[in-house]
């Protein structure tokens, strides 16, 4: 098939998979009032390849497969990851800086499956490259939405898989039959997966040589048998577009992902028992998925400067000092991380089997400097505003032919600035930082894709500090 429409993506989801939302079974996740909106949200990446204005950037023409996404596109260079950040940069900023992920997420993952099947390979496991190389084929030709399970639920986050308070807070092989594995635990934080065809299930952590049962890799449909998924999102109470315009019709959904006894045919299992290469996968995903989630934030940081720039106009304040002050720093922020974007990309490294993996050190520190800076970024935006972000106006309000009048004398800004112009703005910046699409985004800075601590390590343990002490020590005369 290689490209599906909107609406053959949201026929697929009809398949009887088992979702509940605040405790309720879902019959149809696309008819549902809240996880419709995700649905809806979703065919984005759909559409994108529909749309003359992004074809060239969202299709891949090729000679032998034909057209497919470029999503499943495996990067080898560095146009290719470049191409790849502006797709995830696009079809955020179509999102209204709310990330699809549908496609973006599970390619990463499936990258990262190719790059440790092919050192499985080498070890004497020939079977799980054949068996990725399959199932990638079978998702890019089926242009599939797919998810990533990867966040074990862990309970006690002092201790491993083993000595926990029961042995399912990680997700674990119970069985092993001629037809494959059967698993029982669950994964948190399981994003998209309401909407997507498929999930990929991937180790949380490297695994001491007695855990075994948990280092286990593989995909299954949505729809499978005991795969139960337990539905919630910021949010869920329904708002007026003009005082939510971007979260009353935008919406992502997270899933605690339970696997109640499920079996895993053998040729959909990516990793069983191979503990060594559990933190190397887990490790290789987050490589490729730090660089999809800095390339998702960057319309974000656009947003930011540009409505504190707007508000600021329209407050007729541009021009003063620390106002200039502010915009200077949210101009720098986002400049910084596009910029950090650009050299992961240029400076990556290509390994077996020729995948181009953006730089590791440069991706982290981009990914640290977003998620480090964005609160402060939101204060500032938030200064530069004014209290109406909280103080302001229902749409009630503007539609009551009593109070109506009232608000378009009172609330206007700089002269030829209207009231509503006005305050259809600060309601933008009210739902991006001061309410519960505000409060989401400020969680997913500090916690999503990893968390502070997890860039912080990664970077110190990606930089070259043995070179740059050699070189100190050269300066200070000291030999070797």
């Amino acid at each position: 098939m290689g490209l599906r429409t909107p609406e053959q993506y949201k026929d697929a989801l009809r398949d009887g998979r088992e979702v509940y939302y605040r405790g309720e079974l879902v019959p149809d996740v696309t008819a549902h009032p809240v996880i419709g909106k995700a649905v809806n949200h979703a065919c984005i990446d759909y559409q994108l390849a529909e749309d003359p204005r992004y074809r060239e950037l969202a299709v891949v023409s090729d000679p032998e497969l034909g057209d497919y996404s470029r999503y499943y596109h495996i990067p080898r260079n560095t146009e290719d990851l470049l191409q790849r950040s502006r797709l995830i940069a696009a079809s955020t900023r179509e999102g209204a800086t709310l990330v699809v992920l549908i496609k973006e997420i599970g390619t990463d993952a499936l990258f990262a499956l190719h790059v440790v099947a092919e050192e499985m390979a080498k070890r004497g496991k020939p079977e799980y490259k054949e068996r990725v190389r399959k199932y990638y084929e079978l998702c890019r030709d089926r242009d599939y939405g797919v998810a990533v399970a990867q966040s074990d639920v862990k309970g006690d986050r002092g201790l491993g898989p083993q000595g926990q308070a029961h042995d399912d807070y990680y997700l674990r092989v119970v069985e092993e039959r001629a037809d494959g594995i059967v698993v029982r635990g669950a994964k948190t934080h399981t994003s998209v997966l309401t909407n997507t065809d498929e999930v990929i299930v991937l180790p949380t952590r490297a695994m001491k040589p007695d855990d075994g049962a948990y280092s286990v890799a593989f995909a299954l449909p949505a729809a499978t048998k005991g795969l139960k998924l337990l539905a919630s999102s910021y949010g869920g109470i329904p708002k007026d577009p003009f005082e939510f315009p971007i979260s009353a019709s935008h919406k992502m959904m997270e899933t605690l992902t339970v696997f109640d006894e499920v079996l895993v045919p053998w040729e959909r299992v990516f990793l069983n028992g191979e503990t060594e290469a559990a933190g190397f996968l887990a490790l290789t995903f987050v490589k490729f998925h730090r660089f999809t989630a800095v390339s998702y934030k960057l319309p974000l940081l656009e947003l930011l400067a540009g409505a504190a720039q707007a508000i600021a106009e329209y407050n007729g304040i541009e021009r003063a000092g620390h106002i200039r002050e502010k915009l200077t720093k949210l101009a720098t922020y986002h400049a910084t991380v596009q910029g950090l974007i650009f050299a992961a990309a240029h400076n990556h490294e290509v390994v077996a089997p020729g995948i181009a993996v953006p730089n590791t050190l440069l991706t982290n520190v981009a990914k640290y400097q977003f998620a480090s800076n964005y609160h402060t970024a939101v204060q500032m935006v938030q200064d530069v505003s004014g209290g109406l972000l909280v103080t302001g106006p229902a749409a009630e309000d503007w539609r009551s032919e009593a109070t109506g009048p009232y608000l378009e004398k009172y609330y206007g800004g700089k002269k030829g600035t209207s009231a509503e112009e006005r305050v259809r703005l600060l309601n933008l910046i009210s739902d991006l930082t001061a309410g519960d699409y505000g409060g989401y985004q400020e969680v997913l800075a500090v916690h999503a894709e990893g968390s502070l601590e997890a860039e912080k390590l990664q970077t110190y343990r990606e930089y070259d500090f043995a070179t740059a002490a050699d070189y100190a020590r050269e300066l200070a005369g000291i030999k070797k």
